[in-house]
């Protein structure tokens, strides 16, 4: 999401099943090839045509317990590299959860994630915390993400706001002990 007030331009609704594990967002034999290698592979097993047809600015509607499996950050890496602005779901695995904030992938609990409809277009609203959708339908609330992991998403994920805060002096440059 951009800024706070201002709400993304949305995209297409992937809507997808519960349990989407890492290997399906990244499959291991695929692993050698790079986020780009990666990305064309990027649940093909779930959704054959997602890789080809996914576009920057679409959303994932998912069942619960979204990214279990692997720890790989390479999965939430990939859905970002791509260009999915959020990932929509009612609980994500602990790991892939954190490995999407750290990454700047934007992941919201959304109870009623299962209420998306595949291909409809829909876009996020920051405040409230609503997912518009088009056609009259009525919009659906997601729980906001806790304002340190905000601030973490709105600057691109974990390294580039220690950048960031280091850049401003906020925290201090460690030096390494001679040795």
């Amino acid at each position: 999401m951009s800024s706070p007030d201002d709400p993304s331009p949305g995209g297409r609704v992937w809507v997808l099943p519960a349990d989407v594990t890492t290997d399906a967002l990244a499959p291991g034999r695929y692993m050698s090839l790079g986020l780009d290698g990666i990305a064309g592979h990027c649940l093909e097993a779930v959704l054959p045509d997602f890789a080809a047809q996914v576009r920057p600015g679409d959303l994932l509607a998912a069942g619960p317990n979204f990214g279990t499996g692997s720890s790989r950050e390479q999965a939430a890496g990939v859905l970002r590299h791509l260009g999915i602005a959020a990932v929509l779901a009612p609980s994500f695995a602990g790991l892939f959860y954190r490995n999407a904030i750290n990454l700047g992938l934007t992941v919201l609990v959304c109870p009623r994630a299962g209420e998306f409809i595949d291909g409809e277009h829909a876009r996020l609203q920051r405040d409230p915390a609503l997912v518009q959708r088009g056609e009259g339908r009525a919009p659906i609330a997601y729980e906001p993400a806790a304002p340190f992991l905000q601030r973490m998403l709105d600057a691109g994920g974990l390294l580039p706001l220690l950048e960031r805060r280091l850049l401003r002096g906020e925290i201090a440059a460690q030096q390494r002990p001679a040795s």
